[in-house]
């Protein structure tokens, strides 16, 4: 999956969960730049992405992303294996 693909279906699922209608994500973004994303809606959205994308995050690779750039990277990652 290519991140062409990805970056829809990645903003659906985070104005979704955040209640953002307008968010636009972009590789550097993150939780520091939007109001309301804690560390428990990043939980929501990793069970979002797994769900949606049918890919398993483990826990050591969710606690180094620092943007969505590096989360769009982790599911192109982890959809390849997946497939």
């Amino acid at each position: 999956m290519t991140e062409q693909e990805i970056y829809p279906q990645l903003t659906d699922i985070m104005r979704d969960v955040l209640m953002l209608d307008d968010l636009e994500l972009r590789p550097d973004l993150s939780a520091v730049d939007v109001e309301g994303w804690d560390s428990f809606k990043m939980i929501e959205i990793v069970m979002a992405v797994e769900s949606h994308f049918g890919i398993k995050v483990p826990s050591q690779a969710l606690d180094k992303l620092e943007n969505v750039g590096e989360l769009v990277n982790l599911i192109q990652v982890r959809t390849e294996i997946a497939a």
